[in-house]
């Protein structure tokens, strides 16, 4: 067992976990936070997709001690009230269907528009290709994608 102290949606946390524990585990079990979700246990399926210093990452694989000392984001720590663009286009577009997938597909949106404010489709393709959905809402990610990318440019 070790103490782990994390940094996670903007507030320092502690977690007592053997260090090869998934993150997963951590944010989950010990922290509470139930957005991102199990689905294979195997990074390939991106239902758990979460931030890492604002990269995507999937806390299923990550060990609990590889994100010392790095910012860990989850669905919860986007915004408070869900204004973030992205949560902003999903629910315009209204593009979830069971949801099971869709923190781990925004999680990855805000990934991909940090590094590409506009993106095309084959470049959202290709940054969500690892997220899968069962009930195939893709391409109203697609279309949600370009919406938060609309605006967080400020545009209508």
């Amino acid at each position: 067992m070790g103490r782990y102290r994390l940094h996670v949606n903007g507030e320092r946390r502690e977690v007592d976990l053997p260090a090869q524990t998934p993150l997963l585990w951590a944010l989950r079990e010990q922290l509470g936070l139930l957005g991102p979700k199990y689905g294979c246990g195997v990074g390939a399926c991106g239902a758990c997709t979460s931030l890492v210093d604002g990269q995507a990452a999937r806390p299923c694989v990550t060990p609990v001690e590889e994100v010392r000392g790095k910012r860990v984001t989850t669905i919860e720590g986007l915004s408070e009230d869900g204004d973030h663009p992205v949560q902003r286009a999903w629910l315009e577009l209204g593009v979830p269907q069971c949801g099971y997938c869709q923190a781990g597909q925004i999680m990855s949106t805000v990934a991909l528009l940090a590094a590409n404010p506009d993106p095309d489709d084959a470049e959202i393709d290709a940054a969500l290709r690892d997220n899968v959905c069962r009930c195939g809402t893709y391409t109203r990610v697609r279309a949600a994608v370009r919406r938060a990318a609309e605006l967080k440019r400020g545009e209508r």
